[in-house]
């Protein structure tokens, strides 16, 4: 098994060692609200939401939730998209968000890494911030874990737009 720094360690990223604790808080900068909760599937290949939706605005900033490397910072079909890996083993990402990172660099919790772009949450808000956490290749977490927060979701009748 390599270790950290070895040959065989990968990247910057496989640099991080695992057994670290790491101190996460809302990549939005304070509490949100959740539009849409993470909703695990029962098998991987099953529909679910492997994320939590925050209500934020367009154009507002995005800091990392812990400590960590940037492990992508680019697009993802069409949108942009920034994952942070953290020294505990988990990933952190952030859609759709435009970087002011990039891959392979450091970042502090609560450091900026871009801003949030349109198009996640319509047609009920202008945009919301996908927030998404996994451990491994296919174990997700809901992320509002990492912060000791529930989801608490407010259903709208159909007839009357967003708080």
């Amino acid at each position: 098994v390599p270790t950290a720094g070895s040959p065989g360690a990968g990247g910057t990223v496989g640099a991080i060692t695992p057994a670290a604790t790491v101190r996460y808080q809302w990549p939005t900068g304070a509490p949100a609200a959740v539009v849409r909760a993470f909703d695990n599937p029962e098998q991987p290949w099953d529909a679910g939401h492997r994320g939590a939706d925050l209500a934020h605005e367009v154009g507002q900033p995005v800091v990392a939730a812990g400590d960590g490397v940037v492990a992508f910072a680019g697009t993802v079909v069409d949108r942009p998209v920034v994952s942070v890996q953290h020294a505990d083993g988990v990933r952190t990402t952030y859609e759709p968000v435009v970087p002011v990172v990039r891959a392979g660099q450091r970042v502090r919790a609560g450091e900026l890494l871009g801003h949030l772009a349109a198009g996640h949450c319509p047609p009920h808000r202008p945009s919301c911030l996908h927030w998404g956490a996994r451990r491994g290749p296919s174990t997700y977490l809901d992320p509002l874990s990492l912060v000791g927060a529930r989801a608490v979701v407010r259903l709208l009748p159909d007839d009357v737009g967003p708080p």
